[in-house]
């Protein structure tokens, strides 16, 4: 059984170094532990210290991506080496490191394929009051949007079996966090959380920038993502708004109506109109964007069964 714990940096260069030491280096049930660092386009040492201290897995990209690429990429590369699990960390130490051992556990037991970890949002100092509450909201909105039940979404510290992360697919360019829960939601994956710690705060997030930019992205993530995985949700909450709202004006034109009034409320009867034939046509794109996906899904379906013969080739050969 082999691990690759995989940590995307960003001018990590002072802060790499701390974060390595605290990994573990040996795990129950896990016979090789390697590391690999995904090298955000750096414009310091970040790659020179990663070599420093040993580490020959790098995937290197020479501008920045962002973090839903490198993550990608980096799932690539360790399931390239023949990991059977992936952890993702971050480079700046948010992360107790002790604590993978209990992210890989249920992987091990085989009582899940993801795992993410919790942290405690409540008891950790350096968030605000507001950025508490907003944590807990997004993940509301994310166990919702999902139908799992993960009350840390934002949360990179977290494992993949094998299995798993063939499967992954991240297409917007700001985070893999709110997504790939969204689609392990979809596609029925067995995902669950275990409670994990944090450390001090080391420097400030550059994900985070400020509270409004960050829910305004991280909106339009889940939007995006629900609309993808699951378009007749969507679209058919929306047209059955439109619909609703335009059956409550009909009814009450025709209440005006029967009362001898109805000429001083034709307006109500043009906007009952317009909003129920919206949410018609809010259905109907409901049903092609529900076709859609179901294309999505078999593309997806061959994209998995090529990467699992290209994985399985490589363990062949070595």
């Amino acid at each position: 059984m082999k691990l690759i714990i995989q940590i995307p940096c960003y001018n990590e260069e002072k802060t790499l170094e701390e974060t390595v030491r605290d990994l573990p280096t040996k795990i129950d049930g896990i016979d090789e532990i390697e590391y690999l660092i995904i090298n955000d386009g750096s414009t310091d040492n970040t790659v020179g210290e990663a070599k420093r201290l040993g580490i020959s897995h790098i995937v290197n990209f020479r501008c920045n991506k962002g973090l839903a690429k490198g993550f990608m990429a980096g799932i690539d590369a360790c399931l390239h080496l023949g990991a059977d699990i992936i952890v993702n960390t971050d480079a700046d130490n948010q992360y107790c490191g002790a604590d993978i051992e209990k992210l890989v556990r249920p992987i091990l037991d085989e009582k899940a394929d993801i795992v993410i970890g919790e942290r405690p949002i409540d008891d950790t100092e350096h968030f605000s009051w507001k950025k508490k509450k907003l944590q807990h909201f997004g993940s509301w909105v994310v166990r919702v949007a999902s139908g799992t039940d993960i009350p840390d979404a934002p949360s990179g510290f977290r494992a993949y079996s094998r299995d798993a992360a063939l499967r992954l697919n991240v297409h917007n360019k700001y985070t893999y966090t709110l997504e790939t829960i969204i689609q392990a939601g979809q596609n029925s994956t067995a995902i669950t959380s275990v409670p994990i710690r944090t450390n001090p705060e080391t420097r400030k997030s550059r994900l985070f920038k400020s509270i409004w930019g960050y829910c305004k992205r991280s909106a339009g993530v889940i939007m995006r993502s629900t609309m993808m995985y699951r378009p007749m949700k969507f679209f058919g909450t929306i047209g059955t708004i439109f619909t609703l709202i335009g059956a409550a004006i009909g009814i009450r034109f025709l209440v005006y109506f029967f009362m001898g009034q109805g000429d001083g409320h034709i307006q109500s009867l043009i906007l009952t109109a317009i909003l129920i034939i919206l949410g018609v046509q809010t259905f109907l794109v409901g049903l092609q964007a529900e076709n859609i996906a179901v294309n999505r899904k078999l593309l997806e379906d061959i994209q998995y069964r090529v990467r699992k013969i290209e994985c399985e080739k490589k363990d062949e050969d070595k």
